[in-house]
């Protein structure tokens, strides 16, 4: 079975390779049993879901806003 990397996105394939480098029994059962695909969809959402957190508490902490985005592109770019 081969995985549709688009499927799973970046951190999802990611997190597939330290599995398959570090647990490959546990990729081999959740193949088995037709979870690995899914499981990997849901470690990309999540992961996905912890950067865009991250990226607004950083945000907001540095104090880059729309504003600064509007008026000086290349100072919001240096700050995000």
């Amino acid at each position: 079975m081969n995985l549709n990397i688009g499927n799973i996105g970046v951190w999802g394939f990611r997190h597939y390779e330290f599995l398959k480098h570090n647990r490959p029994s546990t990729v081999s059962v959740m193949r088995m049993n037709g979870t690995l695909e899914g499981y990997l969809r849901e470690v990309n959402r999540e992961a996905t879901e912890m950067l865009e957190t991250l990226v607004r508490h950083y945000a907001t902490a540095e104090g880059v806003t729309e504003a600064l985005k509007r008026t000086d592109q290349l100072g919001w770019v240096q700050h995000i």
